[in-house]
C-alpha cells in the first residue's frame, strides 16, 4: 500500500464512519477503485477504525467524563443507567463477533454485496425520515424513558449494529434510523449512536492484537500514520457534522446519495 492510498482511504475511513452512508462499503470500494489486495490491510483497517473512535471520544469528551465518574459513585443513577444501555445494546453485536466472524468476513471482498447493502440503508434511511418526521403520531408509546431511551430501544439499535457489519450497511444510518423508527428522539440518538460503538470497536481492536492476527500485515509504517491521521482529522469534522445533521436535517439526502453509490457499483463494477 502507498502513502497517497493510505491517505485517501483514512480520508474515506473518517468521512464516511459517521455519515450514514457506511465507511466499510466505501472502504471496499476504494480498495476496488485502487486494487489494493483485502488480505493484507488487517492491521491498516483497524488503525483506521481506532483513529474514527479516537475522534469520537474527542468530541464527546465531557460526556463520557460525566459518565465515568458517575459510574463510580457506585449508584444506579443517570450515567450508570447511560452506561447500562450502551452494554445492552452491544449484546447483538457481541453475538454476531463470537459465532458469525467468518460468515461476516467472507462478505467483504464483494463489491456487489456492497451495492445490495448501500440499497438496504438507503432504504432504512427513508423510512425513518418518514416515521419521524414533524407531526405525525408514533406507534410506540410517548418517550418518557430516563436519558430519553429504554433498555428495549437500545437492544433495538443494537440489533441494527448486529446487522451493520455488513459491508455497504452503515452503522450510523442504522442504528439511528432504528431508534428513529423506534420512537428515540433525534437529538438522544445523535449521541447514543456514537457512543455505543466504542465498545465493540475497542473490544475487537484489542482482540486481534491478544491474538497475534497483525504478525502477517505487509503495510508500511509510513502508510499506517497517514491513514490513521487521515483517518482522525476527516473523522472529527464528520462527527460533528453528523451531530448537527441528525438533529435538523433530513437523512433522506444521504438515502439519495447511498441509491447512486449503489447504481455506480451496479453499472461500473
Amino acid at each position: 500500500m502507498e502513502w497517497f492510498e493510505a491517505l485517501l482511504l483514512g480520508l474515506i475511513q473518517g468521512l464516511t464512519e459517521f455519515l450514514p452512508v457506511s465507511s466499510s462499503g466505501h472502504l471496499e470500494i476504494g480498495k476496488e477503485i485502487l486494487g489494493i489486495e483485502t488480505t493484507d490491510d488487517l492491521l491498516f483497517t483497524t488503525m483506521v477504525h481506532a483513529a474514527t473512535v479516537l475522534s469520537t471520544i474527542v468530541v464527546f469528551r465531557k460526556q463520557i467524563w460525566d459518565l465515568l465518574k458517575g459510574l463510580f459513585q457506585f449508584r444506579y443513577n443517570d450515567q450508570t443507567d447511560y452506561i447500562l444501555k450502551i452494554a445492552v445494546s452491544c449484546i447483538p453485536v457481541m453475538v454476531v463477533g463470537l459465532f458469525f466472524k467468518d460468515q461476516v468476513e467472507s462478505l467483504f471482498g464483494s463489491i456487489h454485496v456492497v451495492g445490495f447493502a448501500l440499497v438496504a440503508t438507503a432504504l432504512l434511511l427513508f423510512f425513518s425520515d418518514y416515521a419521524s418526521r414533524p407531526g405525525r403520531k408514533s406507534v410506540f408509546p410517548e418517550n418518557t424513558y430516563r436519558n430519553g431511551i429504554s433498555y428495549w430501544q437500545a437492544f433495538s439499535v443494537g440489533l441494527g449494529q448486529a446487522f451493520a457489519v455488513i459491508p455497504g450497511l452503515s452503522r450510523s444510518g442504522t442504528t439511528i434510523s432504528t431508534g428513529l423508527i423506534c420512537g428515540v428522539r433525534r437529538e438522544v440518538m445523535a449521541q447514543f449512536s456514537f457512543l455505543m460503538v466504542l465498545v465493540p470497536i475497542l473490544g475487537e481492536t484489542f482482540l486481534e492484537i491478544v491474538g497475534g492476527e497483525f504478525g502477517a500485515s505487509s503495510v508500511g509504517t509510513l502508510p499506517l500514520v497517514l491513514g490513521f491521521l487521515s483517518a482522525f482529522v476527516s473523522g472529527l469534522f464528520a462527527c460533528k457534522v453528523m451531530i448537527a445533521l441528525v438533529k435538523r436535517a433530513r437523512l433522506s439526502w444521504f438515502a439519495l446519495y447511498c441509491l447512486f453509490a449503489a447504481a455506480a457499483i451496479f453499472i461500473f463494477a
